[in-house]
């Protein structure tokens, strides 16, 4: 079964994400989305020449490889052409279907260090309070 998603070009995330839906934020180079076996997690890919990158040519394609080694279901695929391509490996295999996967507890949260942890959190804290400010605003104290 292949497993395709849709694409939403947003400035921040949304409050709940849709699965098989890549959020896009071009303002905080980020590409946000659920895991793609079915888990529910969260997985947050930010864009840098260090990181991931993002090609656009009528479909979605990140690079390199998501691997998801800290969430229970311990994922690992490419997102080419907006299709989830699974990697098989020693370390994680694809459920064979995804009825077939067995669903974490609860979804987990991304945990970052540093600059990118503090822009995380802010970003997660205006979302939630509903902030309406652009990056290019002056935050209140």
């Amino acid at each position: 079964m292949k497993i395709k998603f849709d694409v939403a070009y947003i400035e921040e995330a949304p409050a709940i994400l849709e699965e098989r839906v890549l959020y896009v934020s071009l303002t905080y180079a980020t590409v946000v989305h659920l895991c793609a076996c079915g888990c529910g997690s969260e997985v947050v890919t930010p864009l840098a020449k260090s990181e991931w990158r993002l090609s656009f040519d009528g479909q979605v394609s990140l690079s390199p490889s998501i691997g998801n080694w800290r969430l229970p279901c311990r994922s690992h695929y490419y997102i080419v052409g907006n299709e989830v391509r699974w990697v098989r490996s020693e370390i994680s295999t694809r459920p064979a279907r995804r009825d077939e996967v067995t669903r974490c507890a609860e979804p987990t949260r991304p945990q970052f260090a540093g600059a990118l942890g503090r822009i995380w959190r802010r970003w997660r804290t205006d979302r939630a309070r509903g902030a309406q400010s652009t990056p290019s605003e002056p935050r209140e104290s």
